[in-house]
């Protein structure tokens, strides 16, 4: 079983900051869900940062919400986050 949320910050950049209870941070990615469904009112910013710890996960306050083992497992360690300016760890930018 994976940790719950304990905290979550929305960010700028339609990502959010998860802690959970183990102490874990991660960075999760909602950009890939925001042309699907009722995950289409989060691009409405205010509505994306109204988002609240809710009985070990996150929800919205129109009621938008994601499994914490999602949120767990394809969220990316923070220090993995902030040290490629944003890519998950190991992607990288091809120039030429």
């Amino acid at each position: 079983m994976n940790p719950r949320v304990k905290d979550v910050r929305p960010n700028p950049d339609y990502t959010l900051t998860v802690t959970f209870v183990n102490g874990e941070v991660k960075v999760f990615d909602v950009k890939p869900y925001l042309d699907k469904g009722i995950f289409r009112e989060l691009r409405d910013k205010s509505l994306f940062n109204s988002v609240k710890p809710f009985l070990g996960s996150i929800k919205w306050q129109n009621g938008q919400d994601f499994c914490p083992d999602t949120l767990y497992l394809e969220g990316v360690d923070k220090r993995n986050w902030a040290a490629t300016e944003g890519f998950p760890l190991g992607v990288a930018l091809q120039i030429g």
